[in-house]
């Protein structure tokens, strides 16, 4: 829907909020003015889990002669992290292999046995639905151990992991915001909304929950930018281009991710006009059989590398559609009621 609707959203002027996915170049605000990828995209994502590997190894030096291979899903989603993947190997000499799963995955024995003959030190999970239980399943068949390997964001839930009983313990994964209910939003969300009988919540075992918390991080986000926008344009209504000016003045570092009782549930954003995902932070965790616990530092992608890519493909999209390629002065020219 992210994607058949972007040619839409630049006329009618309806901000996207894409959290934790969608199309990657949508991240340069210069051509895309209304989508927002915040958090993360996949191009951070891989460069993320990258440099967490690295980290475990002691240094992005050491990934040199090191074998990773990406397990992806066999859709657009599952192949766009390719050539990303193929640059990173380039530059830190890592031996790469990718290996595709067909739609569901509920069948993965002769990829789990290629990975076996390649014997190598991390696998990548890129995966979707039935595919993740089913991947860390038969990797436990084949005798690959699950604490080598690494999911992506959309690979990180309880509906992951749970599924496949015993094989999961000990598997990691990327995530852009922590587990668990010890966070002060988190607990004030318990007391006031659910301790009032309120809200639509019917599994409470989900409070604290990887997509729980999730929900509770990208309300933080829209409420603030919508703050953010009104402190500029006024307590009423706001326009679609009013809000889109707010999400662009996003930044909260984490003084103020702590203030709003967010601390270490995540790290901060900092959105602008041109770069409509923020800082891109991503932290990791491991499942022990229950629960996710964090096992790393707040980790920053290669912008550096990235941003040019990124702009590469923006640009070849606003050639192709005819788009005019915003300034910093069209960003701040906003239509008001």
């Amino acid at each position: 829907i992210a994607y058949a609707m972007i040619d839409r959203i630049t006329d009618d002027k309806v901000p996207l909020i894409t959290i934790n996915h969608g199309r990657t170049d949508t991240t340069d605000g210069r051509v895309f003015p209304y989508v927002f990828p915040l958090l993360l995209n996949p191009y951070s994502e891989t460069s993320g889990i990258v440099n967490y590997i690295a980290s475990k190894e002691g240094g992005l030096d050491k990934l040199k002669g090191k074998k990773i291979v990406v397990l992806y899903h066999g859709s657009p989603y599952g192949k766009e992290t390719i050539p990303i993947y193929e640059l990173l190997s380039q530059k830190y000499g890592f031996e790469l292999s990718q290996i595709e799963v067909p739609h569901p995955g509920n069948e993965q024995q002769a990829q789990w046995l290629t990975i076996r003959r390649e014997h190598p030190d991390y696998v990548v999970l890129r995966g979707w639905g039935v595919m993740n239980p089913v991947a860390l399943k038969t990797a436990q068949k084949t005798g690959f151990p699950a604490d080598h390997i690494v999911g992506n964001v959309w690979s990180n839930s309880e509906e992951d992991v749970i599924p496949a009983g015993d094989a999961a313990k000990g598997y990691t994964a990327i995530t852009t915001q922590a587990s668990g209910e010890q966070y002060p939003v988190v607990q004030e969300i318990v007391k006031t909304v659910y301790g009032a009988g309120k809200g639509n919540l019917e599994e409470k075992s989900r409070i604290g929950s990887v997509y729980h918390n999730l929900g509770i991080v990208n309300g933080i986000l829209n409420v603030e930018a919508v703050r953010i926008a009104q402190a500029k344009f006024g307590n009423r209504t706001l326009t679609g281009d009013e809000v889109r000016w707010g999400f662009e003045h996003l930044k909260l570092d984490p003084a103020r991710v702590e203030a709003l009782g967010a601390k270490d549930l995540f790290h901060s954003i900092n959105v602008s006009w041109d770069n409509h995902e923020g800082d891109g932070y991503v932290t990791f965790q491991q499942w022990d059989g229950k629960k996710w616990n964090v096992v790393s530092d707040w980790i920053a992608p290669d912008w550096k590398l990235l941003r040019p890519i990124i702009e590469k493909s923006s640009e070849a999209y606003a050639k192709e559609k005819g788009i005019k390629i915003r300034t910093a002065e069209d960003a701040e020219a906003v239509v008001s009621n």
